[in-house]
């Protein structure tokens, strides 16, 4: 087979394809202009839920939560007559309220959907009416079906995936915005083909059968074949629209339907983010096992004992009032079941008394707390980016507590580290250096008695323009000249025409998918070739004054795999060349240098060059085709182009077949510029304890110079560099590696008493730069523990050339072998892949669409505001996440203990003397409220303490704030205070008249008060709404106790009139406190006087800063 012929390999079989066809495989047929009820329909739903299903369908997901399983348990057996303790209704209120909060929030965001989708499937279109001259009628999108033609104008939406089969323009040529699609504003260029085109122009409408490929998530990809005429048309990514997109700077299109409603592309993606779980919400199963230790032990403790009362009290029980062994009136046993069941049956009144120890009250109190917390940090000015006016969105409500305890952060570098806003800097040409750029008014053409002028001009060298307009037959200015005709000429760049305040002068735009081509274009504008005009069969460009024509003959499309592209033209004069462009690790392998060595070496001269100052840069290089070649190459392209099965491996192999032998004409450097703020960023992470990673795609020395330039490499660092080509010259490279950072722990630790990291050693610090071709021979084989071992010894990691999988596979590298948070940042659809897999995923709303932003777990401006919502809310949301989960157990505790200190005189029979309303009220009311406000609005340190002193910050990544010695302290400040509380009223009272019901008030009461004054002992930032929530819920708690009382069909009617109009009373309120405090205080006192935190000293220094500006404002005016 000839150079341009597929192997037989590759070639798809015919019958094959056709069976699939037929048997609806992986292709489907549509007939054009002809609607089959066989396809799904175009409406589109994303509610969840209808009326029928949201009852069954919200309760099944609500209870995949084990925890509310458990406490469905619990009310079901308090059902049965024999365990029941509470009041059968009273049982139900805990769950029924969490459940019923839960589902009218879900039944909110379905009904929201549900407009959303009516508004959606109700909007008009222009569909071609059947068996009509032309006549379209407005249908509405949901009865809109696959093979329907329809007429989109300007600015409209499109109502399904459609294949283009005209435009107003001659050519075919379509503008579309897909910001609705991928986030990209930029317009993308789509074509109908020219068989379609002229078959409309002539008869007004298209008759065809379309093959394509059947529905997938690939917004980027589509194959399919259309017959028309007795021929079959290649249709391809270039001549498909999307739905969501809109028209524009087009008049008008028409297409045919093949994908409509659920099977749509944005349907198909429409996934959301990946579910991630907390690491608190992790860590609170550890404390959920504890308590249900707790609760297990005290049910078991009330039973036994129970049954040894049993066995005492065995010939009394005919006469003892709750144990009645016979009813008389009948002379059957009542109340009684024998010893051992009655065992069982006060375990499980035990349990049902006791299972708020475990709070149901906490998981909808973090969800309140969460949604509170994302919208402070949504009103956050120091997170609003100006330039692109948008603001921090916080798009996974569950995890923002681990902002607070992040210890790696792995950066994307184009577009997150730089603005992604591209400017040609210079040019290497045929071996000569052009860098010595000077600021230029640009170009301009005269067009129709019209002058268009680019709209940027960019830095022009002097010498080059010279070369260019004073001596255009020498022979180095052909090849300038033919340097940037493949520069305007390879690309997908689209010129628009845009008015301007003179009438008489205009405004080209060049819209592009990728900031690297509109880059290259301008500068070729500003040397004086400028791209006017781009159809899907030719472009026009203004050459030094004369306007030319180029046909665009084939475009073999970047791909991730060549690293390159490259166009096939047909030149004015008659010949065809080959223009490519690429990456130089790619152009040096397809380039002949046998004939052009000393050009090819001072190429690679220029690049290190050019790389070395941060820039990125680009070979550009061409060939001259014959016309055999060229025919050859055109009959395998149009062949692949039109295969059903494999087109893309295909295209490949032809593409790889026809770009060798290349002539180079030279290498571009473009300047992606650092944003504002990133080195002080940087910084500022470090300072925290954080360890930040670059993963990115462009070249070592490129990477290199970026780390420079962001502070995150110095001068003073000893740098490993890992860059080899083969397995086992990968496993040398970290071995040497290894042992170098070994060398230097030991040479750090003679003289320490303790062992420091390599990374830690004085005067020495170590960074690491791996390139991609060695993470192929490392990640997923047994090298990579020897990498593990190797860049966590290292304070820096650089990773240069790396693949989107690469960069997902280095966070597993992380993340699966140590306990450390993992954050990644990125923009661009190749960082999806490392955003999903990072505990914590953050988007950039940047210039490569929204696919990184679709896929995070938060999204943002720019990479420096990070340190704001890491140090700052990040900082904050951990805390006050950490202690209100500690503080609910502590709460449910104290109060579970007083109730089990009474069982122990009531002969353990599970009789309460709180009532079942108070109890209840307990955890939803009294106490709950106080402590969602509370981790909302308290702060523990300024804003501007936290960013001053970054450090602050380890307090998160040492769990500081929430670990297992935390939570048995608090148990035992449990223990101490439901003993105050239940004991001091105890003695007390214990001779007076004073009823039970009265008594359980007064520990109802008492109870509520400590819990919040010990609350209130540790806020640290009170307002005035944490004044009323603390201070009002325990009034509530008093109006509520004074209802419950008064209603006399309740237990306990009239009981807190009788003992609260003593005096004994209020002082035993005031004993209680003043005694369950003593220790909290006792301890506070101590820790932040004798064994101060990081945070403490903190707020010293905020307290004596403030005292000193008092001093200083008093003193001036003294």
């Amino acid at each position: 087979p000839g150079p341009f012929r597929p192997s037989r390999r590759d070639q798809p079989d015919p019958s094959a394809s056709e069976r699939e066809l037929h048997e609806g495989g992986e292709y489907r047929a549509v007939a054009v202009g002809e609607p089959s009820p066989e396809f799904a329909g175009n409406a589109v739903r994303t509610a969840k839920y209808s009326a029928l299903t949201f009852l069954p369908r919200n309760l099944f997901e609500q209870f995949r939560r084990l925890s509310y399983v458990y406490f469905l348990a619990i009310t079901v057996l308090n059902q049965l007559p024999q365990v029941a303790v509470f009041g059968r209704g009273a049982s139900v209120l805990p769950l029924a309220f969490v459940l019923f909060v839960t589902a009218v929030k879900d039944a909110y965001e379905d009904i929201r959907r549900h407009r959303s989708d009516r508004r959606e499937n109700n909007r008009l279109a222009a569909v071609l009416a059947p068996q009509t001259a032309g006549e379209y009628l407005p249908k509405k999108w949901k009865h809109i079906r696959v093979g329907d033609v329809v007429r989109v104008a300007s600015n409209e939406t499109l109502p399904a995936d459609m294949v283009l089969l005209a435009t107003s323009d001659p050519t075919g040529l379509a503008h579309v915005q897909t910001v609705n699609l991928d986030g990209e504003t930029n317009l993308k260029t789509r074509y109908a083909k020219q068989e379609t085109q002229l078959s409309f122009s002539h008869d007004g409408h298209v008759a065809g059968m379309l093959h394509c490929e059947r529905p997938n998530r690939n917004i980027y990809g589509f194959q399919a074949n259309l017959e028309i005429d007795g021929k079959r048309v290649s249709l391809g990514p270039s001549n498909i629209v999307l739905r969501g997109c809109e028209l524009k700077n087009t008049t008008w299109a028409i297409g045919v339907v093949v994908y409509a409603g659920k099977e749509t592309k944005v349907m198909l993606n429409n996934s959301g983010p990946p579910s991630k779980r907390s690491r608190l919400e992790t860590q609170l199963n550890r404390e959920t096992v504890i308590l249900s230790i707790m609760l297990i032990g005290m049910c078991i403790t009330a039973s036994v004992l129970a049954g040894i009362w049993l066995l005492n009290h065995q010939r009394e029980l005919e006469f003892t009032q709750f144990f009645r062994e016979k009813d008389y009136t009948t002379g059957k046993n009542y109340n009684y079941y024998g010893i051992g069941m009655q065992i069982f049956v006060t375990f499980l009144m035990a349990v049902i008394v006791y299972q708020v120890i475990i709070p149901i009250s906490l998981y909808i109190s973090m969800e309140l707390v969460r949604l509170g917390q994302a919208y402070f940090m949504g009103a956050d000015n120091d997170l609003y980016d100006e330039s692109s006016r948008s603001r921090f969105q916080c798009r996974a409500l569950n995890i923002n507590e681990d902002l607070g305890q992040i210890k790696y952060v792995f950066s994307d570098k184009t577009g997150t580290l730089t603005e992604n806003k591209m400017e040609f800097m210079c040019a290497s040409i045929h071996g000569v250096d052009y860098s010595s750029g000077k600021p230029a008014c640009g170009s301009s053409v005269v067009v129709d008695d019209l002058l268009w002028t680019p709209k940027m001009a960019v830095r022009t060298d002097p010498q080059l323009l010279k070369l260019l307009n004073n001596d255009s037959s020498n022979e180095e200015a052909k090849l300038v000249l033919e340097f940037f005709l493949a520069l305007a000429a390879c690309n997908t760049i689209v010129p628009l025409v845009l008015d301007t305040r003179d009438p008489k002068q205009k405004l080209i735009d060049y819209q592009g998918e990728s900031p690297d081509e509109q880059a290259l274009a301008y500068a070729a504008a500003s040397y004086g070739i400028v791209l006017v005009e781009r159809t899907s069969g030719y472009v026009v460009i203004d050459v030094l004054g004369d306007r030319q024509r180029f046909d665009i003959l084939g475009l073999h499309e970047f791909d991730s795999d060549r690293k390159r592209m490259s166009v096939i033209v047909g030149c004015p004069d008659k010949t065809v060349k080959l223009y490519v462009k690429g990456a130089d690790s790619s152009m040096f392998g397809i380039i002949n240098k046998s004939l052009e060595l000393d050009n090819v070496r001072a190429t690679e001269a220029h690049l290190h060059k050019y790389s070395s100052l941060g820039l990125r840069t680009l070979v550009v290089g061409m060939r001259e085709l014959s016309q055999p070649e060229f025919e050859e190459w055109q009959l395998a392209y149009e062949k692949a182009s039109t295969a059903v099965l494999g087109r893309g491996n295909l295209l490949r192999s032809i593409a790889a077949n026809v770009e060798c032998n290349i002539h180079i004409l030279g290498a571009s450097g473009i300047e992606d510029k650092l944003q504002d703020g990133v080195p002080e960023a940087i910084e500022s992470l470090r300072q925290a304890g954080m360890k930040v990673w670059i993963l990115t795609g462009d070249k070592q020395e490129t990477a290199i110079s970026i780390g420079y330039s962001c502070k995150l490499l110095t001068n003073d660092m000893t740098q490993i560099v890992i860059n080899n080509n083969s397995k086992e010259s990968c496993k040398r490279s970290l071995e040497e590696a290894l042992a170098r950072t070994k060398e230097h722990r030991v040479a750090s630790s003679i003289g320490s008493p303790y062992p420091v990291l390599a990374s830690e050693s004085s005067g020495t610090v170590l960074a690491l730069i791996v390139d991609g071709n060695s993470l192929v021979y490392i990640l997923e084989t047994e090298l990579q523990e020897e990498l593990f071992k190797v860049a966590t010894e290292c304070s820096v990691v650089l990773c240069c050339r790396v693949a989107p999988l690469q960069k997902a596979g280095i966070v597993a590298l992380i993340k699966n072998r140590t306990d450390d948070m993992t954050l990644a940042i990125g923009d661009g659809a190749n960082d999806v892949s490392m955003i999903q897999m990072a505990d914590v995923g953050v988007g950039i709303n940047g210039q490569e669409g929204g696919q990184a932003v679709m896929a995070s777990d938060f999204s943002m401006g720019q990479f420096r505001f990070l340190v704001p919502l890491l140090l700052v809310h990040g900082h904050w949301n951990y805390q006050r996440m950490g202690y209100m989960i500690l503080y609910n157990f502590y709460k449910n505790a104290t109060f579970v203990l007083v109730l089990f200190w009474y069982v122990l005189y009531t002969s353990f029979t599970l009789t309460t003397a709180i009532t079942e309303w108070s109890s209840l009220l307990y955890t939803v009311l009294y106490t709950s409220l106080p402590t969602i406000v509370v981790g909302i609005l308290d702060k523990d340190l300024s804003k501007s303490t936290l960013l001053a002193y970054p450090k602050l910050y380890g307090s998160g990544q040492r769990n500081e704030k929430y670990n297992l010695n935390l939570f048995v302290l608090n148990m035992l400040e449990a223990l101490w205070q439901s003993l105050v509380v239940f004991y001091i009223p105890y003695f007390a009272y214990r001779q007076s008249t004073i009823g039970m019901s009265s008594l359980g008030d007064l520990w109802a009461l008492a109870s509520v008060i400590v819990v919040n004054m010990q609350l209130a002992m540790d806020i640290i930032r009170w307002n005035w709404i944490i004044h009323v929530f603390v201070w009002g819920t325990i009034a509530a708690t008093v109006i509520c106790l004074f209802v419950i009382d008064s209603i006399w069909v309740l237990p306990g009617y009239g009981a807190i009139y009788h003992i609260m109009g003593q005096g004994l009373f209020w002082l035993l309120l005031l004993i209680i406190v003043v005694t369950a405090m003593v220790p909290h205080f006792a301890i506070k006192a101590f820790s932040e006087h004798f064994v101060p935190s990081d945070i403490q000293i903190g707020r010293e220094i905020e307290k004596f800063e403030a005292l000193n500006q008092v001093l200083s404002v008093d003193s001036y005016y003294q």
